[in-house]
């Protein structure tokens, strides 16, 4: 048994690899959606994160429709042949240059997402301990962020080759001199989602042809439908923690790019930040799997994880702005490391990834244990909690107008009050199921 549930933690942390890998694809896409349509940073923001994550909010419920007739495995199958879908919309958007298309393209991997998610999750939660969940989440949060840490800087060195100096020359094209460079440059990006497609496919078919033990849960007779979620309070103050976090996260990893460039980082560089974020964030994981359950509990680990990114969020908007220190980043490109200047400011910016860490791994058990046969319809309000990831890069940009660095700085602030409900909750919120249940 034990042998069963180590393949199926395996086999699951090839599709969190898949999660990572495409979801943080989304850092480089901003900017490069900015400059090939055209758009200003909060258009691009709601091109690309809020038509991504908004799709969360919409699918997660009819997912769980889905997944009572398919059952896990086959929802996973479907998910990702989904995405191969949206990843192929990406050729006509490319080729017409259309925000519109590369709009759908983003909501239809994240309608995939959202199957994918609502069956993977609750999968890796209960195929184990629930009281070491958090452990199994924070193995599929390295797999996770080690595909987000590569996506950036792979796409990001093909589809902004020479990003500063193409700033430079589409400032003084105009006419059909400048629609041709920018038809060139939006090009680009067919060939990676091509093969992005390409790669989905295989996966679904893999993901078909593998046995996965089945689950307890995975059958209709389990889940006592909708109603039945709100008699767990944990559940709803968890799907409140887990919006407020994925809110915090997304920020993290999508604004530090261009937060870097308005602080004057060339954009070559900034382009690919978003992966210092997420190696931060890769470095908490591997903090939870060592202290979780043996040393921490996940209340107090997800306590303390809140406090370092308050710390964090402190040295965002206390920093000077001018103030700059040496940080050491692996390039892809060079196959080699290297060291580059940054603002102390963005420094933090990329720290919260540390913090950020292990707040999804526990939120998760601690929201679902507990709710018995509401798992299914209870794991797809937690995975429509994820919108809160489509609001975090158009308020952000929408509270620093004119890409006004004080404003940018000061921005962060928000964070705030998220990081001290998700406190709350470790060490109160969660508690209330046991007092609903007295």
């Amino acid at each position: 048994m034990r042998s069963n549930t180590s393949f199926a933690i395996l086999i699951i942390g090839f599709l969190f690899f898949i999660f990572g890998f495409v979801t943080w694809l989304n850092g480089p896409l901003i900017p490069f959606m900015r400059i090939a349509c055209e758009l200003t940073d909060f258009e691009a923001s709601m091109v690309v994160p809020f038509a991504f994550y908004i799709s969360y909010f919409v699918m997660a419920l009819p997912s769980a429709l889905v997944l009572r007739r398919t059952g896990m495995k086959n929802g996973m199958v479907l998910g990702l042949l989904i995405m191969a879908l949206g990843a192929f919309l990406f050729i006509p958007a490319a080729k017409a240059r259309s925000a519109g298309i590369f709009l759908t393209g983003f909501f239809t991997i994240g309608t995939g997402l959202a199957l994918l998610q609502t069956a993977s999750n609750p999968y890796v939660t209960v195929v184990g301990p629930i009281s070491s969940a958090a452990r199994r989440i924070s193995i599929m949060g390295i797999c996770n962020k080690v595909g987000g840490i590569v996506a950036p800087p792979v796409l990001g060195s093909l589809i902004l080759v020479n990003a500063d100096k193409l700033k430079t020359e589409l400032a003084s094209l105009e006419g059909p001199a400048r629609g041709a460079l920018l038809d060139e440059r939006a090009a680009l990006v067919v060939m990676p989602y091509t093969v992005l497609g390409l790669g989905l496919i295989a996966a679904a078919i893999f993901i078909r042809l593998t046995p996965l033990p089945p689950i307890a849960e995975d059958t209709p007779t389990r889940d006592t439908g909708h109603a039945s979620v709100w008699k767990h309070p944990q559940l709803i103050l968890g799907v409140i923690a887990l919006f407020v976090y994925v809110w915090a996260e997304v920020l993290a990893g999508d604004s530090i790019p261009i937060y870097a460039e308005r602080l004057g980082t060339p954009l070559d560089t900034a382009k690919v930040l978003t992966s210092l974020t997420l190696s931060a964030m890769l470095l908490g994981y591997i903090a939870g799997i060592i202290t979780i359950p043996k040393y921490l509990s996940q209340a107090k680990a997800l306590a303390a994880s809140c406090a370092v990114a308050l710390l964090c969020v402190a040295g965002i908007v206390l920093s000077d702005p001018g103030s700059t220190a040496t940080v050491w980043m692996y390039d892809f490109n060079a196959f080699a490391g290297r060291t580059v200047e940054l603002p102390i400011t963005v420094i933090c910016v990329a720290l919260l990834g540390l913090g950020n860490a292990l707040m999804w791994p526990a939120i998760w058990p601690l929201a679902v244990d507990g709710i018995g046969g509401a798992l299914r319809t209870g794991s797809a309000m937690l995975i429509m909690a994820i919108l809160g990831g489509a609001l975090a890069l158009p308020v952000w940009t929408a509270m620093s107008p004119g890409a006004s660095v004080i404003a940018s700085q000061n921005a962060y602030l928000l964070l705030l009050p998220f990081y001290l409900y998700i406190g709350w909750y470790a060490m109160r919120g969660h508690l209330l199921r046991a007092k609903a249940a007295q």
